[in-house]
C-alpha cells in the first residue's frame, strides 16, 4: 500500500489543511477506484486512524482508495460561528481527490465514515448529501450531537454535552442556540431524508460507551421510520482497540455495497 499525506490550501476553511490517503498497490488491482472517507473524533487529527489502528493493513486487502480528512472540533458541519467543515469535504476536497487520484467520481463509488465526532459526521453528511455518498458506517457515533436542548434538563444517563461549560459553549458555536430539530439534528434529518436516495447505513458501539444511549435511541427512531439499516453492540469502551477491532466490519458493510471483494 502506499500512504500519502495530502496537504492543500481549503477554500472553505480558508487556510491549508491535510488529509492522509491510502493508495491501492495498482500491480494488485485496477482503477479507478472507489473512495472511502474515514472522520476522526473531536480530540484527535488526521493523522489518528493511521496512527492508532492498523487501517492500512485492512484496507490493503480491499481496491479502495481511503482518505482520512481533517476536521478540526468542527463536528463536520459548517458551524453558526466557526470553521466550514462540511463544505470543506463535499465542496474542496471530494473535488481534488478526484481530480489528484484515479477515483471513480460517481456517487455509487463514494462511502464515508468515522468514529465518535467523525461516526456522527459520516451519517449527517451522508444524509444531508445523499447525492454524493451511496454509504455511512458510524462507530461510537456522537449521534445526539446535533439534537441538544440547552435549556433542558441534563440526561441522568449518556453523555452529558453540557457538563462543561467551555464544550458548551463550543456546541453553542458550531449547532446554534437552537440545535435540536434544526438542520444539523440527525434525527431530524433521517425523518426528512429522501427514500428513493437513502445511503446504506450502519452503527455500531461499545457496550461500556457513554454515548451507548444515544446509539440506542437513533437506532429506534431510525426502525420507527423504516429506515433500514444495520445495528450492532459489541463489548468495549470509548477507545482505539474498540475503533481498530471494527473498522474492519466497516470496510466489508462498505465493499458490499459498493460491489468490491477483498
Amino acid at each position: 500500500m502506499a500512504l500519502a499525506e495530502l496537504r492543500y490550501a481549503g477554500k472553505a476553511l480558508r487556510k491549508m489543511t491535510g488529509a492522509m490517503v491510502i493508495l491501492p498497490e495498482r500491480d494488485n488491482f485496477k482503477g479507478p477506484f472507489p473512495v472511502f472517507y474515514l472522520l476522526h473524533g473531536l480530540s484527535d487529527d488526521y493523522t489518528m486512524w493511521t496512527r492508532m489502528t492498523r487501517i492500512e493493513q485492512y484496507a490493503a486487502d480491499y481496491p479502495l482508495i481511503v482518505v482520512m480528512p481533517d476536521g478540526g472540533r468542527g463536528f463536520y458541519t459548517d458551524a453558526i460561528e466557526g470553521d466550514a467543515y462540511a463544505s470543506a469535504i463535499t465542496d474542496d476536497l471530494i473535488g481534488l481527490v478526484d481530480r489528484t487520484f484515479n477515483t471513480d467520481p460517481r456517487r455509487e463509488a463514494r462511502v464515508i465514515g468515522g468514529l465518535s465526532m467523525g461516526g456522527y459526521g459520516a451519517v449527517r453528511l451522508a444524509l444531508s448529501r445523499p447525492d454524493i455518498f451511496c454509504s455511512a458506517v458510524s462507530h461510537s457515533g456522537g449521534v445526539g450531537a446535533g439534537s441538544i436542548r440547552f435549556d433542558s434538563a441534563r440526561p441522568k444517563e449518556g453523555f452529558d454535552y453540557l457538563a462543561d461549560q467551555h464544550f458548551a459553549g463550543e456546541l453553542r458555536r458550531i449547532f446554534g442556540e437552537h440545535t435540536a430539530g434544526g438542520p444539523n439534528d440527525l434525527f431530524v434529518l433521517a425523518e426528512q431524508a429522501d427514500r428513493a436516495l437513502l445511503p446504506a447505513l450502519r452503527l455500531d458501539c461499545g457496550t461500556e460507551d457513554p454515548l451507548l444511549r444515544e446509539n440506542r435511541a437513533f437506532h429506534r427512531r431510525l426502525e420507527d421510520l423504516g429506515i433500514a439499516h444495520e445495528y450492532a453492540e459489541y463489548p468495549g469502551a470509548h477507545q482505539w482497540e474498540y475503533w481498530d477491532l471494527h473498522v474492519q466490519e466497516a470496510l466489508a458493510f462498505h465493499a458490499r455495497v459498493l460491489g468490491i471483494e477483498p
